[in-house]
């Protein structure tokens, strides 16, 4: 199952959705995790925009799950995925790698929605929810990913600004 062919089937469509969700499970595990280390640092505004990535990405998550109920399809529970992102990924508390890392999970869920909507925009299948609801989902999601890549970038330069000289 490739992003670069036309979603064919529900199955297929499914599937993907499904993708997105596990995708958003491990953006909102990790950008909670990294808030929760940041407790006591000092930096407010890291925090509290990482505690505002995982909340959006509980977000997408629910949209993305809302879909795939109409497909009579399942998703991974949210508690499987943050066992397993809490035991695999490990980062440093320091601001610059929290934010780093949180770009590239923008980055990644953004890629992913834009190979999507085309995927599916590129397909004549007649999918068993309807195509513009699907694409409007799908859509605010990318921009929500898009947005956010552009926060990530702003943040980080407004901390590199900030920190004193060596």
């Amino acid at each position: 199952m490739s992003l670069g062919e036309p979603v064919s089937s529900d199955h297929q469509l499914a599937r993907l959705l499904q993708i997105g969700v596990v995708l958003e499970e491990v953006v909102e595990a990790r950008a909670a995790r990294h808030a929760e280390e940041l407790v006591g640092d000092g930096n407010t505004t890291v925090r509290q925009f990482l505690k505002e990535a995982s909340a959006e990405s509980a977000e997408h998550r629910r949209h993305l799950e809302g879909l795939i109920e109409d497909l009579d399809a399942e998703t991974v529970p949210f508690e499987d995925i943050k066992i397993l992102v809490e035991a695999k990924y490990e980062a440093d508390a320091d601001f610059d790698d929290v934010l780093y890392d949180q770009l590239c999970n923008e980055e990644t869920a953004y890629k992913f929605y834009d190979d999507l909507i085309d995927a599916i925009k590129r397909s004549d299948t007649t999918y068993s929810i309807g195509r513009d609801r699907l694409l409007t989902v799908l859509g605010e999601i990318r921009e929500a990913e898009a947005e956010g890549v552009e926060d990530v970038t702003r943040l980080m330069s407004e901390t590199s600004e900030t920190e004193e000289p060596s």
